[in-house]
């Protein structure tokens, strides 16, 4: 039987940020990121035991590597712990949070800090597509893009058109949804837009194809951000609950967890899936493994869900593969609400990654936050009435790596 790792609480960045216009870079991202976990927790520096960093591309970016040697420089308290860096695209966060709480689990650490990070806005938006593309098999697939993951996500959505047919008025109100609950996170990149009909329909000039069927209102945003959690043992979130005067039952708990990684190619994948019920098979196992070790018998078991929207067909695809409807139905829960914040089973409250941002090293750790905001009731003007569970899904590169938790108190 696993044990259990505590969430304690943490901090995100305004995802709004532009680092190079500030004059800061990616150490002022981090340094902020933990000052704010250390400050919205009550925790001691020199109370954490080991630290693990998510960040995908900090070498391509800001031509930074070895980013565990930044906590030292946070306060002089954190020089000496050790530290780890995680990488596995946009998942990056989400397996820093795995290690973490191995580790807890292993008893070898009873506090961890958890920081995801990435740097974006730093360079133009031509190469920062090429610094993402490493996700995929360099040289050897997607060769013909222009920007490479709106390509490939666009092979997703006629992979779903000719499997099961699809509506782009779906994802159109997928994306309509993410920006209007956007509007209520303060920490949101696009909570001062203006979005118009004409922002998410067919109008070339504000909203113009960016490749295949993807219009810029279906992609995720490029953001500078970080997002940090502490994850700590039984003993440690016990002592931490008294010293705040809390019940320990109050502390949310990761009650269940699921990793899988599937081959680097996109044709691969699908060719390997094609027959079956589901696009992307391990992407529902790692759903499923999550809802299976928090002991849930479906996703309806939770009040909510925190989905990778790096586009629209992301999460589209998202809804029927943890169960929301049937295989190739997910317009089903759009049309009838179920998605919305207020619905049945709220999808991406904060606003995701097309509403709140995209930083991709900390997406995972910010959807872990999100889920710890809701079950506690701190998410302010997006939280989720009673909510006690919620679920995360964090994928990484052509759904090569998935990840997903169950969080709850």
């Amino acid at each position: 039987m696993a044990k259990d790792v505590f969430i304690l609480g943490g901090a995100q960045t305004d995802f709004s940020r532009n680092l190079e216009r500030e004059g800061g870079g990616l150490f002022e991202l981090f340094r902020d990121v933990a000052e704010a976990a250390f400050v919205a927790t009550g925790i001691e520096r020199k109370e954490v035991e080991t630290a693990h960093v998510g960040n995908f591309v900090g070498e391509l970016f800001a031509g930074q590597g070895q980013l565990g040697g930044f906590f030292g420089h946070v306060h002089p308290d954190l020089a000496g712990i050790p530290a780890s860096r995680h990488e596995a695209a946009c998942a990056s966060g989400s397996i820093a949070i795995l290690a973490a709480a191995a580790e807890i689990e292993a008893e070898r650490y009873g506090l961890a800090l958890v920081l995801g990070i990435e740097l974006m806005r730093n360079v133009p938006g031509k190469r920062a597509a090429e610094y993402l593309g490493a996700a995929a098999w360099a040289g050897r697939e997607a060769q013909e893009a222009r920007y490479l993951w709106p390509y490939m996500f666009a092979r997703v959505a006629e992979e779903y058109d000719e499997r099961f047919g699809l509506d782009r008025a779906h994802l159109r109100a997928i994306s309509a949804n993410n920006f209007a609950n956007a509007k209520k996170n303060p920490y949101s990149q696009t909570r001062g837009w203006a979005i118009t009909d004409d922002h998410l329909g067919e109008n070339d000039e504000v909203n113009p194809l960016i490749e295949g069927s993807l219009r810029k209102s279906d992609c995720g945003q490029v953001t500078d951000g970080a997002a940090a959690i502490f994850l700590a043992s039984r003993a440690v979130a016990e002592a931490y609950a008294k010293r705040r005067g809390i019940p320990l039952d109050s502390i949310p708990r990761i009650k269940g967890w699921g990793h899988a990684t599937a081959p680097l190619l996109y044709s691969t994948k699908v060719a390997d899936s094609r027959g079956g019920d589901y696009v992307f098979p391990s992407v529902r196992k790692a759903m499923m493994d999550a809802l299976r070790r928090a002991e849930m018998p479906d996703i309806y078991a939770c009040d909510g869900v925190e989905v990778h929207d790096c586009f629209s067909i992301t999460e589209y695809m998202a809804i029927d593969h943890f169960g929301i409807t049937k295989p190739g139905e997910s317009w089903r829960a759009v049309e009838d609400g179920t998605i919305a914040l207020g619905g049945k089973l709220p999808v991406n409250p904060s606003g995701g990654l097309i509403g709140l941002g995209h930083p991709v090293g900390a997406t995972g750790v910010r959807m872990l936050l999100d889920g710890w905001r809701q079950v506690t009731g701190n998410a302010g003007d997006y939280q989720v009435e009673g909510a006690r569970n919620f679920a995360t899904f964090n994928v990484g590169g052509s759904a090569t790596t998935a990840v997903s938790f169950v969080v709850g108190t």
